[in-house]
């Protein structure tokens, strides 16, 4: 007999996932400050039986290794706040990532700005004295 997959589950996997990474964003903030830059949680990835989950973050101010060494060290304590907070039966154990594609993206626009110069392009009369190669058919 053949099981099948429901959306339930998916749905509720992406629901849990979103309220952990708005709780969890409210207690880095208490709980951390600023000490270690702002702390800014991007995504929340949870593993199918919510026993884990992978917090993505970046972080203005500080050495994304800073940051991820102080969450790493507060992530027992912030996992019971959370326990606390949610009152579900199993509480993910929080694995910090820091999310490097916000800086990924920021030197992507550079580079396209950079091709994007006026001063990068050709003068007009070398366009115009430009011929292009012959095909040979």
């Amino acid at each position: 007999m053949t099981r099948h997959k429901s959306k339930a589950p998916a749905s509720r996997n992406l629901r849990l996932a979103e309220q952990i990474q708005k709780d969890l964003a409210q207690l880095i903030q208490r709980e951390l400050g600023t000490r270690s830059g702002l702390i800014t949680l991007t995504g929340v990835e949870l593993s199918p039986d919510y026993a884990h989950a992978k917090v993505y973050f970046t972080v203005l101010g500080a050495e994304p290794e800073v940051a991820l060494d102080a969450l790493n060290e507060k992530a027992g304590y912030l996992h019971s706040l959370l326990f606390k907070m949610l009152h579900i039966h199993t509480v993910p154990t929080l694995h910090f990532h820091h999310d490097n594609q916000l800086a990924h993206g920021m030197e992507m626009t550079k580079l396209i700005d950079r091709a994007n110069r006026p001063e990068d392009f050709p003068e007009e009369d070398e366009v115009a004295d430009f011929e292009p190669p012959k095909i040979r058919g």
